[in-house]
């Protein structure tokens, strides 16, 4: 990053423009992703980790969770440590830890699609080679 003392008036209002854009990308992203899991923990976690709960308790003791999330870990920790050293540091650690927990959930999910495509399509040629001739059978 260059000094904003040493640019001239016209390439800081371009570092300026840059990085308000930047900021809007990022935010706007990020809170796109942060509704899309209130709405998911509003309709699907509260019954999927709570269904021993009234619907309506399960829905709030996911939304408790949730908060503890945001306040706790997002507000107080990287809030504090974004105050005490440079703010574009802790900008882009936030940004590597969300793009590292999407990762190994897509990875999960890769792994495990792949897993049952696999044994699916092991345990199909199974059944239908039950169903085969005992001479077809050895051809198999």
């Amino acid at each position: 990053m260059t000094d904003p003392i040493s640019l001239s008036a016209s390439e800081h209002q371009l570092q300026l423009r840059r990085a308000v854009i930047a900021s809007t990308i990022g935010t706007t992203i990020e809170w796109y992703d942060f509704f899309l899991y209130s709405t998911l923990t509003g309709l699907v976690f509260a019954k999927l980790l709570f269904s021993h709960s009234d619907p309506w308790v399960g829905m709030l003791e996911a939304f408790a969770i949730y908060a503890v999330g945001f306040v706790a870990v997002g507000a107080a920790i990287f809030g504090h440590y974004g105050d005490l050293h440079r703010l574009a540091t802790w900008l882009f650690t936030t940004f590597q830890s969300a793009t590292a927990i999407a990762v190994y959930i897509a990875l999960c999910a890769v792994i495990t699609l792949g897993a049952t495509a696999a044994m699916t399509d092991h345990t199909g040629k199974d059944i239908s080679g039950e169903y085969r001739t005992p001479r077809s059978r050895a051809q198999m």
